[in-house]
């Protein structure tokens, strides 16, 4: 014990025993390594903290791995990435070592020097976030390969690199045309059998959406926040391209978050073309919990595939992302560890995306009524009748061995969540929401939208392909009605828009040729009430959510959603052209800092039916 004392003083850099033995009775309680406690909860920093203790271990120190040092990074897992602490290279004419040990190892290493003098000149003390970027460049070509083919090697069914053949998406797309036109043509040609048709695909997404709104949101379980020792590691990824002015607010929002220092795990994944991110984010990297993962530059260009690139390189037991533009509620980690903690069989949360610009213009103001529809009505509905849940793409809680499990993300799929959650309900996965939101930004400009909206619709049709490609498996693996249920939502999401636009045509075209909106006969009165149930629906969802949220200011811009629908029809004619030509194509959305203070949180405890003062 008197070892311990001696080194914890040492780190301190103050001759205290008492302050010692507090620190160092602090950090065993909470079950912490010793140093990783001095260097984030007491802010010493992680290189301080290092250097001090090979100095008083008598050993060297560096404050990174050389440049130009030969050694094998290659470990029989790329999973033990996240614990290796040692690494034996090339220097010179010898073979040296570099370390970055832990505290009861800071001791034996100093008897062991004791005993063999000669050991000082052989193994050197490193930060540990330096070992971990050595490793993560010296290991780059097996973790690029494996974010690449690890759903592949997994689960070659349902990877987008194996079943988005050319075939399954020129069939995809001539199915998708014919079956819109002969949706439109249904009042005018064959209306025995076509129109029943148009009934199913349009009404039953219908009855998804007013079944969701009649389904009252369930109340969280009652929570307060657990005590730092009983709170597992948590890794955040945050996956950057060329993101540099929004960095700053990422620290700012990360070292907000309500939950331990020494437990954080948070990780900013850039592209290594991302030369200006780069150095934005080594700027703040004295913190101890923000740590650099830089991807080489490699195809497909896309945001799984950087996700799958960190995750080996992540030690905690539960693993969040985070966009560019977020801000999480500060309680958002600690809640999803405690419903993880309670719930044994649940494998990943949703956290609530919240537009926070949404007053900016129209195109926000739709753009925020669509995600309150979609987060605080159908999803809350979908988890509680535990169906399939298309996922958001940010702000989505895991246990890591289980996404390790599922093989990660798809790497090839540009709406990664989408596809995940499919992949979550064929493993009879759970999924649930959580209550806590995360702050975003709407596209306000036209151009960035469209793009965005481009990629989404991509995404569901890439998704859509995949998991069609072997229905009577996809029945088999999730049961029939959850499969309708993905089927009905999909082609839903992909199909409404492009109906909208025609259906906007048609009338135009019997408007000026002066036939009147519609024919007088009951098949087409039937037809304009199935429309009419469809758009009804998703407005009356919209509206619904946007009440939750307590943003009614919004409900007048609603009044804008049939543009809003003309947008999204566009933007899904763009998608299917992609499909054919660019199916891996990745567009950017571009990011602003905020230019006002957010919502605080304590107002969003209203979605929930929760009082203010029950979440202190």
């Amino acid at each position: 014990m008197s070892d311990a004392l001696d080194l914890t003083q040492a780190i301190l850099g103050e001759r205290d025993d008492a302050r010692a033995l507090r620190v160092l009775e602090a950090a065993l309680e909470r079950e912490v390594d010793v140093l990783r406690y001095c260097a984030a909860t007491l802010g010493l920093g992680t290189d301080l903290v290092m250097e001090r203790a090979a100095s008083w271990a008598g050993y060297a120190f560096y404050e990174r791995v050389p440049p130009g040092v030969m050694g094998d990074a290659q470990p029989t897992r790329l999973e033990a990435l996240a614990s290796i602490r040692m690494l034996r290279v090339q220097l010179f004419d010898r073979e040296v070592a570099f370390t970055a040990p832990e505290f009861f190892e800071v001791i034996r290493l100093k008897h062991k020097r004791s005993v063999t003098p000669r050991l000082a000149n052989l193994l050197f003390f490193v930060p540990e976030p330096a070992l971990r970027e050595y490793l993560a460049e010296a290991a780059g070509p097996a973790l690029i390969d494996a974010a690449r083919q690890e759903l592949a090697r997994r689960w070659p069914y349902a990877s987008a690199s194996l079943e988005l053949t050319r075939l399954a998406r020129t069939g995809f797309v001539s199915a998708l045309a014919l079956l819109s036109c002969m949706l439109l043509l249904a009042p005018f040609v064959a209306q025995l059998w076509l129109l029943p048709l148009a009934f199913v695909m349009l009404v039953l997404p219908a009855a998804i959406r007013l079944g969701a709104m009649f389904t009252p949101v369930k109340p969280p379980p009652a929570a307060r926040r657990p005590p730092d020792e009983e709170l597992p590691d948590y890794s955040v990824l945050i996956p950057l391209h060329n993101e540099a002015g929004m960095v700053p607010q990422l620290y700012a929002a990360m070292a907000a978050l309500d939950y331990p220092a020494e437990r954080l795990d948070i990780k900013f994944v850039v592209e290594a073309r991302s030369v200006e991110t780069i150095k934005a984010v080594r700027a703040g990297l004295a913190d101890p919990r923000f740590s650099l993962v830089t991807v080489p530059d490699a195809m497909p260009r896309t945001k799984p595939k950087a996700l799958d690139f960190a995750l080996p390189l992540c030690r905690g037991e539960h693993v969040v992302v985070f966009d560019a533009e977020d801000v999480p509620d500060p309680d958002q980690l600690w809640k999803a560890a405690l419903r993880f903690r309670d719930d044994d069989d649940l494998v990943c949360l949703q956290a609530s995306l919240v537009i926070d610009n949404n007053r900016r213009n129209w195109l926000a103001a739709l753009f925020a009524g669509e995600y309150a529809g979609l987060f605080l009505v159908l999803l809350p509905a979908l988890a509680r009748w535990r169906l399939p849940m298309p996922l958001g793409g940010t702000s989505n809680h895991f246990r890591l061995r289980a996404l390790r499990e599922l093989g990660g993300w798809d790497a090839y799929n540009v709406t990664e969540d989408a596809d995940l959650g499919l992949r979550l309900a064929r493993r009879k996965l759970r999924v649930d929401v959580l209550a806590s939101a995360t702050r975003e930004t709407a596209p306000t400009q036209l151009g960035p939208w469209i793009g965005q909206r481009t990629r989404w619709m991509k995404g569901w049709m890439q998704t859509f392909i995949v998991h069609n490609r072997d229905p009577g498996r996809l029945i088999a693996e999730m049961g029939l009605p959850s499969f309708l249920v993905v089927e009905a939502l999909l082609l839903g999401m992909i199909l409404a828009p492009m109906l909208h636009c025609g259906f906007a045509i048609v009338l135009l075209i019997r408007g000026f040729a002066g036939l009147g909106w519609f024919d007088s006969d009951v098949w087409s009165a039937f037809y304009i009430a199935v429309l009419a149930l469809g758009y009804g629906s998703a407005l009356a969802m919209t509206v619904l959510g946007l009440l939750r949220l307590g943003r009614m200011a919004l409900l007048p811009a609603q009044a804008g959603l049939p543009v809003y629908w003309l947008l999204m029809g566009y933007a899904t004619l763009r998608a299917a052209i992609e499909l054919l030509w660019r199916p891996f194509y990745w567009f950017k959305s571009p990011h602003r800092p905020i230019d006002r203070p957010r919502m605080h949180w304590r107002r969003q405890a209203r979605w929930w039916g929760r009082r203010a003062d029950q979440l202190d």
